[in-house]
């Protein structure tokens, strides 16, 4: 008799579980959603569209009131968190928070669909994230019959800006860093950068952080398994941006930064630190 249960290769708990055959079951996450025309609770649109073969995004617009329907409105590109392993850009939760966004900040919102691990280990978030990036930035050169039209005729290029919470706060981060380094297309520039309770970690306790199982808490652990060939491990510059040899943070490609922090949130030293 054959058994129709599968073996467990590694599990990551309370975020998913590995199995024998390959195959991942995440254990927590919202359910996907799909997108909306002219929201009944806030009159935002949403659309999804294909970037690359490997990446998708899901767009918002706000409403056009009269006000605002031949005025240019920032542009938002957005990173969702959840531990670079689960989440999505079109789950329920990430879909209501941008959709509410969008909504009070009157911005075209493009939220970034990256691939997770564990099927595609860190970097593959980061290149999928700077793809986007890069994208979103081609719309402001050359000829725009092949273009994105909620971009072309709403999106004002000289108004980019990017966010994220949590794991997508630290992508957020190191595209902003990586911005600084490299050119845009058409030499856009990310006018800001939103980083709520950005995820950032290392080695060396700091402050108050407690030395005792430092180097074996949640933090630790969700990067050593999202990205285990990581060089220097966790203090490598994309998890800890103070580690030695990291870049300098002057480097940072936006001119204005916010940083949110919750004070009963673990890594709130280190996020205090990336305000200094």
């Amino acid at each position: 008799m054959t058994s129709n249960t599968k073996e467990v290769a590694t599990e990551f708990l309370p975020l998913l579980r590995v199995y024998t055959d390959g195959s991942v079951e995440r254990l927590i996450g919202s359910p996907l959603v799909p997108p909306t025309l002219d929201d009944p609770a806030t009159g935002v649109s949403s659309k999804d569209i294909s970037i690359t073969s490997d990446v998708s995004a899901r767009l918002y617009l706000p409403k056009l009131t009269d006000d605002i329907y031949y005025e240019k409105i920032p542009i938002l590109l957005y990173f969702h968190g959840g531990g670079f392993s689960i989440e999505s850009a079109f789950s329920f939760f990430h879909h209501r928070y941008v959709n509410l966004l969008v909504s009070q900040a009157r911005v075209v919102a493009v939220s970034v669909e990256f691939r997770l691990s564990p099927e595609h280990p860190l970097p593959a978030a980061y290149e999928d994230s700077w793809a986007a990036l890069q994208w979103v930035s081609s719309h402001s050169i050359g000829e725009n019959s092949d273009k994105e039209p909620w971009l072309i005729n709403h999106g004002d290029f000289d108004r980019v800006y990017i966010c994220g919470d949590s794991t997508g706060a630290n992508i957020a981060h190191n595209i902003v860093m990586r911005a600084g380094a490299e050119p845009l297309h058409g030499g856009v520039k990310i006018l800001g950068a939103i980083l709520c309770h950005p995820f950032f970690w290392g080695s060396i306790p700091i402050r108050s952080e407690s030395s005792i199982g430092h180097q074996q808490n949640m933090m630790c652990r969700i990067w050593k398994f999202v990205y285990p060939s990581a060089p220097h491990g966790i203090d490598n510059p994309m998890i800890n941006p103070f580690a030695p040899g990291a870049p300098s943070l002057s480097g940072l490609g936006c001119s204005r930064l916010l940083v949110c922090i919750v004070d009963n949130n673990p890594p709130r030293e280190r996020k205090r630190n990336s305000l200094l």
